[in-house]
């Protein structure tokens, strides 16, 4: 298969155009596959506002969705676009994007033996994993906070502090709910196997939200995760991005990083239930 975003070279935004009518049946058969096995596993998983953005938006099992369709629906509802890229882009472009309410999603999509991981995103990942939180407003806020605050990081030298919020709530963010704990990351909810793993294994730990210890956490790329985060909600995010976020940085330059998984002294673990 020839990857659709092949055929473009972007420009300094690294915006593409999808190539909508280049994917193939195969491709939009992969598309179905993937969804119709989220959709089974997420039916009592995933957090009522993350389904509610699918079904919102019309995000369906029929195939590869068209960004501008897409993008037309998600701009009534919270002001957000999508625009296609070809992979992971530069960090200044990506916070820029998101600060001007544009989410850049890759235009390619996996292949049949890629089903179970992909270490780059591809356009489930994107779409199916990051775009329904878009629906709600409150989320959408903060991820444009984030934007706004990224381009900050980056002249603070401090992006890697940044990286391990984005990391640790739009991507493996867990929410607790009256019915338990939900998903609502992109990374997990994009995942079949994490997003079983996140709410039953065992192994992980499960913390309660907490800004500077998440910005002082690692964490893993080549694995499930070693740690989640759990939010009381979508305002808690946007409320924690309201302050300057540069005596933070200074503070945590003079502290040592956590590695993933540790507990530290003093905290206590969410039940799953």
């Amino acid at each position: 298969m020839m990857p659709a975003q092949m055929v473009e070279t972007p420009g300094p935004d690294y915006v593409i155009d999808q190539g909508f009518e280049r994917y193939t049946a195969e491709e939009h058969e992969i598309w179905r596959t993937l969804f119709h096995r989220q959709a089974e596993i997420l039916k009592d998983r995933a957090a009522p506002e993350f389904l509610d953005g699918l079904s919102g938006l019309g995000i369906a099992a029929e195939g590869i969705p068209h960004f501008e369709r897409l993008s037309d629906v998600l701009e009534r509802a919270t002001g957000w676009r999508i625009v296609a890229v070809p992979g992971l882009v530069p960090d200044d472009v990506f916070f820029r994007h998101l600060a001007n309410r544009r989410f850049p999603a890759t235009n390619f999509i996996r292949r049949w033996d890629q089903l179970d991981y992909l270490q780059e995103p591809d356009v489930f990942h994107d779409i199916y994993g990051h775009v329904p939180m878009l629906f709600n407003p409150v989320f959408a806020d903060y991820l444009q906070a984030y934007g706004q605050g990224g381009l900050k990081a980056l002249k603070l030298d401090s992006l890697p502090f940044l990286a391990r919020l984005y990391w640790y709530t739009v991507e493996f963010g867990l929410v607790r709910t009256k019915e338990g704990l939900r998903i609502y990351g992109s990374g997990i909810v994009s995942s079949k196997g994490e997003s079983i793993y996140a709410l039953e294994s065992d192994k992980p730990k499960r913390l309660p939200f907490d800004l500077l210890r998440i910005m002082q956490t690692d964490y893993r790329i080549d694995d499930f995760q070693d740690i989640y985060f759990v939010i009381d909600g979508y305002d808690q995010l946007f409320e924690a991005t309201r302050p300057d976020f540069t005596p933070y940085y200074a503070s945590l330059k003079t502290l040592p990083t956590i590695p993933p998984g540790a507990v530290l002294p003093g905290e206590r673990e969410i039940e799953r239930i």
